[in-house]
């Protein structure tokens, strides 16, 4: 019977009916039906008193057990009396005594189809019907060492393969689990790269064409009166469509290679700033500690406390109204924390709409992801105050 202990196919989860019925590994049926056919007709040539007639019923009986294995996954009731029936016929019409292991593939099939309950209810049919035929052959079969040995042999077979489909069941149903949960971690991931584009989206290109409407507006505004402001706007929004081409072409080389180019965060800021200190509003930097080129394995943390500047003086930009604002940038021994002040008009948080607030929940995400913490501080007529704080990951030296 060791044949029997297999794998079965796969199952689907189930939606409170249970999984959905899965079939045997093809090639067990037929395996043992091969045996039980090369060991009657073995046993026929060595007895020549065994007619020709029984030996083809023999054959015929296989041959129809092995075309009930290509029924569905679920046969009906009448299948499996039929195939019960046919192993019966087989098994009297063999002398070699095999065939009566073919028994042990009905309940072990309606494991697959039905479940532990009616496997059980099953066996329990095969038994009787073997104690009735030993009955009607023998009535004293107890009494015969031979007789006993092969309804061992064959609970044994019945316990084995019960076992072997309990197991192949439980193997299926973990795996359609494990497919479940990576169904599950792909959408996640997925979900968290298009967050993640989002915000790139967001801080970079909307940074850049919220400079250029500006800077267009200015030289429309110029243009009467000051020729010469009006052409250095221009191409001043020029310059910033450049820069956003740039940014587009850096974010297509991180799609394609994870390994992000490094940069210096106090020379991006310093640039921002200077985009920024137009005239009208008042941009300073200041840079305490000794700067490191990366806070973790793909400087994550060096790109995001840039995105939170870049987001936070597009803000200034387009709604603080304000004269004056400061970025404070320190490098301490376990994090790097950056500041953003400034003298506007500040605002509500809880007055925020969904698309004003996309960019300062976008910060809070950034920071969230890095074990870093960040903080919103704003009241109407106040200014505002972002400050993100992200930790040091110092690589490991070997010893």
């Amino acid at each position: 019977m060791a044949i029997l202990g297999m794998s079965g196919g796969r199952t689907s989860p189930g939606t409170g009916a249970g999984p959905t019925p899965s079939r045997p590994v093809f090639w067990v049926a037929p395996l043992l039906y091969l045996a039980v056919l090369l060991a009657g007709l073995t046993a026929a040539a060595h007895n020549s008193s065994l007619a020709t007639a029984r030996t083809a019923a023999f054959v015929v009986g296989l041959l129809l057990l092995l075309l009930l294995e290509r029924g569905p996954v679920r046969p009906p009731l009448a299948l499996l009396a039929a195939r019960l029936v046919l192993i019966v016929a087989v098994a009297a019409l063999d002398d070699s005594g095999l065939s009566r292991a073919l028994l042990v593939l009905v309940p072990f099939t309606a494991y697959f189809a039905f479940g532990r309950t009616a496997a059980l209810a099953l066996t329990g049919c095969c038994v009787a019907v073997v104690l009735a035929l030993y009955t009607l052959s023998e009535p004293a079969w107890y009494a015969d060492p031979e007789y006993v040995s092969d309804l061992l042999m064959l609970l044994i077979g019945l316990v084995l393969a019960l076992s072997m489909a309990a197991v192949a069941i439980g193997e299926q149903r973990g795996r359609a689990r494990l497919e479940e949960y990576a169904a599950r971690v792909a959408e996640l991931s997925a979900t968290d790269e298009r967050n993640r584009l989002a915000r790139d989206i967001h801080d970079s290109l909307g940074h850049h064409l919220t400079a250029i409407a500006v800077q267009l507006e200015k030289a429309a505004a110029f243009r009467g009166h000051d020729p010469h402001a009006a052409d250095q706007a221009v191409a001043d929004a020029r310059r910033s469509a450049g820069l956003a081409l740039d940014d587009v072409r850096t974010s297509v080389r991180a799609l394609r290679d994870d390994r992000a180019a490094p940069f210096s965060l106090p020379a991006a800021l310093a640039e921002l700033v200077r985009e920024l200190d137009d005239g009208r509003i008042q941009a300073s930097l200041q840079v305490d500690g000794e700067p490191y080129d990366a806070l973790g394995a793909d400087g994550a943390a060096l790109t995001t406390l840039y995105r939170t500047a870049q987001e936070a003086l597009t803000n200034v930009r387009r709604h603080a109204d304000a004269g004056r604002v400061t970025v404070s940038l320190t490098f301490g021994a376990d994090s790097a924390r950056l500041v953003v002040a400034d003298d506007g008009r500040g605002f509500r948080p809880g007055a925020v709409t969904v698309s004003q607030g996309f960019g300062l929940l976008g910060i809070q995400e950034r920071a969230r992801l890095l074990g870093g913490t960040a903080g919103i501080d704003s009241a109407s007529g106040a200014g505002t105050r972002i400050t993100v704080e992200i930790p040091r990951v110092v690589p490991e030296t070997g010893a």
